[in-house]
């Protein structure tokens, strides 16, 4: 707000000073009626923000009596550029040709004869001082009204551009939604119907405790993929998680239906942030995931310590004992979860072990409970 005041009172100084500066130069000092009114006129500059049209009023006997009419026609400019009354406008600007070319002296003012050159220049050349303020002072006002509206248009257009981009978001999401209903869900659903036969239809207790790995984790999946469907169906709505978020309490439960000999050693406080529980669990299940991919009958190790203000969170596995299924992959696991531990100011590394084996290894701070 400074910014904006301190250029409008400089402007307001200057006037001041320039009607003052125009009074010394035209007024008798003798001639203390005319001296007045052009003092106050200048003065009456002070006002011509709040109160044009009586700062006009104020300035108007100044030209009148003298030919001192800076202050004049600058509080005609000021009313020019805040009204949109154009009748007043030209009452304003005749009363200043009337009192810039009538002799004022007793018993009235003597008007001049229009009939001789002389005269018809002299109020030729009113008419044209007394325009000059009225349009340069409309000329304003309509300036500041195209900057008003082309800040609207703008904004308008950009409410638009955003209500496209909201739309084609929502359509995508239908999209999604729909492809991963109609053809994710249904061979998700196929695959636990044909694991959960498999698991009545075979004896072996091998086949039976794998098929019903499979079959559990169908169902959950079919339970997170419903839960995104109406995720992404709700286009607009407030924002929701896309799946229950998961806490190192959900860590057994993820190594047991991992299908993997896993050994889990934790010692952790209950009270670590929800955003390192999460950070955690996902680095773990990305790690199981890739032992399942590419190293089958491998087993695993799982430390996750908390000491010296950081968590340290390790999982190893040996080498594989069996050939490794050619699976499809976006290869972006292990670079999403170096990017989340780098948001929560950590790190994350992996490297191959001497063994044959693959280690991961995350480092997070988080401050000493207490």
């Amino acid at each position: 707000m400074k910014r904006r005041r301190v250029p409008a009172l400089l402007l307001d100084a200057a006037a001041i000073v320039a009607a003052l500066l125009d009074a010394w130069v035209h007024v008798d000092p003798d001639d203390r009626a005319a001296a007045a009114c052009a003092l106050l006129a200048a003065i009456s500059l002070t006002l011509r923000r709040r109160l044009p049209l009586l700062t006009y009023v104020l300035a108007l006997p100044a030209a009148f009596v003298t030919d001192a009419v800076f202050a004049t026609l600058a509080a005609l400019y000021t009313l020019s550029s805040l009204t949109r009354r154009r009748s007043l406008l030209v009452v304003c600007a005749a009363a200043f040709v009337t009192g810039d070319t009538a002799s004022w002296s007793w018993p009235g003012p003597e008007f001049a004869d229009l009939t001789d050159s002389g005269n018809l220049i002299t109020v030729t050349y009113s008419l044209a001082t007394a325009a000059a303020p009225v349009f340069l002072g409309q000329l304003v006002q309509a300036r500041r009204e195209l900057t008003v509206r082309i800040a609207e248009i703008s904004k308008a257009r950009e409410s638009e551009r955003q209500l496209l981009s909201d739309s084609a978001q929502a359509q995508e999401r239908a999209r999604l939604a729909r492809e991963m209903h109609d053809v994710i869900s249904h061979q998700v659903s196929l695959i636990a119907v044909r694991a959960g036969a498999l698991q009545i239809g075979n004896r072996d207790p091998e086949t039976k405790e794998a098929a019903a790995t499979i079959r559990r984790l169908g169902v959950q999946t079919l339970d997170e993929l419903r839960h995104m469907v109406g995720v992404l169906r709700a286009s607009g709505s407030d924002p929701v998680e896309l799946t229950p978020q998961p806490s190192l309490t959900d860590l057994p439960r993820l190594v047991d239906s991992s299908g993997i000999e896993v050994e889990l050693h934790t010692d952790l406080p209950a009270d670590l942030p929800a955003a390192v529980q999460r950070a955690v669990y996902r680095t773990v299940q990305e790690a199981l995931t890739n032992v399942r991919k590419h190293a089958p009958g491998a087993t695993a190790t799982i430390g996750v310590h908390h000491t010296g203000g950081t968590l340290r969170t390790t999982v190893t596995n040996t080498a594989r004992t069996r050939p490794a299924l050619v699976l499809p992959g976006a290869h972006y696991g292990l670079i999403g979860l170096r990017q989340r531990a780098e948001l929560l100011g950590g790190t994350l590394s992996a490297a191959a072990t001497p063994d044959g084996g693959f280690s991961l290894r995350l480092e997070l701070p988080v401050q000493d409970p207490g």
